[in-house]
């Protein structure tokens, strides 16, 4: 019998964890819930769920903390909850190592939707070509793999999702449209925030010199290229 795909879902309001919970079970999905960020993190160490959703308001430890602690370790996908949907909030939560954000108060089918687009970072696509490499930087498609001068690096699935559409489109032009639709799903277009943070954290973390990159090229205006060897 296939494994479940495990969801944590911490937040402070048991009528939220109960309404969340009772529609993922009814949907297929193992869910585990706690009710404070402490007490996620813990779950988390102990049996790595496959999707975490966080809200930002908890006791003992918010959710935005709790992200950055399982981040230190895990690559798994992360949802931020929060009833604030300004810019500079959402900002704060990707980069803290969140990948997606949703404002309370939300419906079931967007939750919905942004867990299927989280699990398909945790599947991910295989590109046609095996592998690519271009200077220090080598990307094994087929593994998901990414090494910069040989040394295995530390990326995030959405991370590595964004690098990978980049660099299988190697020297072509990529807008923020495009890039969110593939990367993120269809449901996604307005949210050039998202592009902008991960492409500063995958430029830490596979260029030089992050403020003049090498790989991953700005096109004003427009969005961003892979500059391939």
């Amino acid at each position: 019998m296939p494994k479940k795909t495990t969801i944590l879902v911490a937040d402070d309001e048991p009528k939220i964890l109960m309404f969340v919970r009772a529609n993922l079970e009814a949907r297929g999905y193992d869910v585990q819930t706690a009710r404070d960020g402490l007490e996620a993190v813990e779950m988390a160490g102990q049996t790595p769920p496959d999707v975490v959703v966080l809200d930002v308001n908890m006791p003992r430890m918010d959710g935005i903390e709790a992200c950055r602690r399982i981040r230190e370790w895990g690559n798994m996908p992360i949802i931020i909850l929060s009833v604030r949907g300004d810019e500079k909030d959402k900002v704060r939560a990707l980069d803290e190592g969140a990948d997606d954000y949703i404002t309370k108060p939300f419906g079931l089918e967007e939750l919905l939707a942004r867990i299927r687009v989280a699990l398909r970072h945790s599947t991910g696509q295989v590109s046609a070509a095996p592998s690519l490499k271009s200077g220090d930087l080598e990307i094994d498609f087929a593994n998901r793999a990414v090494k910069r001068r040989g040394e295995v690096l530390k990326l995030t699935k959405t991370e590595y999702e964004l690098l990978a559409y980049l660099a299988s489109n190697s020297g072509k032009v990529l807008t923020h449209r495009q890039i969110l639709h593939n990367v993120w799903g269809p449901e996604y277009g307005e949210e050039s925030e998202y592009v902008r943070v991960f492409i500063r954290q995958l430029r830490g973390k596979v260029e030089d010199d992050p403020s003049s990159p090498r790989y991953i090229l700005t096109e004003p205006r427009v969005g961003y290229r892979f500059a391939g060897s």
